[in-house]
């Protein structure tokens, strides 16, 4: 798959248009209108490994897998409401030609056996909310997704929806902002939180790629815009004892837990000056766990090792003209 490195080239190539000075504010909220549709190239790669040092199994306990997956995904704007200064997005998302695998993009020089196939919305589509906070609400046909599927449109939302995150209405170079949230994932260890400390470090130049009708990814023709270059750097955060980090779902099988867990995220978002909308964004992650998991009794005891690695990549593209 190499539909990333035309677009990466791409985002340098041109001349970049003039950008606002270090003092000035400005607004990265992406500006949306209904009826508008974008397309995004996702890729996502993990892999976790589990070392386990016992032969005996318990109910929730972490197991290893590989991700190495990418799609198409296109977003259509339904409707906008503005709650405050933010607006909540009321949007639907399909995959391109339903497949998030290999042949999902591919670059120009890579042409069909089967003949052009036109890129269009194949599969189940997914409707959700973005809340003027920056969270994902009232989401529908996420469960009928594939497993890759729905792990490709939860790091593209992740990845979308950041500038809501931003606490003042605008931002400018060098400001800095920290948001806590407590992870998502179910996990052996409660009480997990990530840190995350986000800035506004410099503006570059950036294009958007370009997605032809047959889904060949290159670099666009049209010039540059100037991005805001965010940098977020996440910490993730144990505020249960390691004694005892039982969660309480653990808690219903009659099991208890001790151990520790950590991990960091280091996030690079390229969000565009004129448009607001996420031009690229890239995401290295690392996580570590302990865990041991016992009965509450203290007996059939298993040690659990984790090793996870994850990247992600995503990419705007323009839709050619018939």
């Amino acid at each position: 798959m190499k539909a990333e490195l035309f677009l990466v080239a791409g985002l340098c190539s041109f001349a970049v248009a003039a950008a606002p000075s270090r003092d000035q504010r400005v607004n990265l909220i992406p500006k949306l209108r209904p009826g508008q549709t974008l397309t995004y190239l996702i890729r996502y790669k993990s892999d976790k490994n589990v070392k386990t040092e016992s032969s005996f199994t318990v109910p929730l306990a972490p197991t290893a897998s590989q991700i190495d997956a990418h799609g198409l995904l296109r977003v259509q704007v339904l409707d906008l409401k503005l709650s405050g200064v933010k607006w909540a997005v009321h949007a639907r998302a399909q995959f391109l030609n339903d497949d998030p695998g290999p042949s999902a993009a591919k670059p120009a020089t890579e042409k069909s056996k089967s003949g052009p196939q036109p890129m269009i919305p194949e599969g189940n589509p997914v409707e959700f909310m973005i809340s003027p906070e920056g969270s994902a609400e009232k989401i529908t046909g996420l469960d009928s997704l594939t497993p890759d599927q729905q792990q490709i449109w939860l790091v593209w939302l992740a990845r979308f929806a950041l500038a809501w995150s931003i606490p003042s209405q605008t931002a400018r170079i060098g400001d800095k902002w920290r948001i806590e949230q407590p992870e998502q994932a179910s996990s052996p260890i409660a009480g997990l939180t990530w840190a995350r400390d986000s800035s506004y470090i410099r503006d570059e130049p950036c294009s958007p790629g370009r997605l032809s009708l047959t889904g060949e990814a290159t670099p666009s023709n049209r010039l540059a815009e100037t991005c805001g270059v965010l940098l977020t750097e996440a910490k993730l955060v144990q505020k249960s004892s390691p004694k005892d980090a039982t969660p309480e779902d653990f808690k219903l099988y009659q099991l208890k837990t001790m151990g520790t867990a950590k991990g960091s995220n280091e996030i690079i978002t390229y969000i565009s000056l004129t448009t607001g909308l996420v031009v690229r964004a890239t995401e290295d992650a690392s996580q570590q766990m302990d865990v041991v998991i016992a009965k509450t009794d203290g007996s059939n005891a298993v040690r659990y090792n984790v090793d996870a690695k994850s990247r992600l990549e995503v990419l705007l593209l323009t839709q050619a003209s018939p």
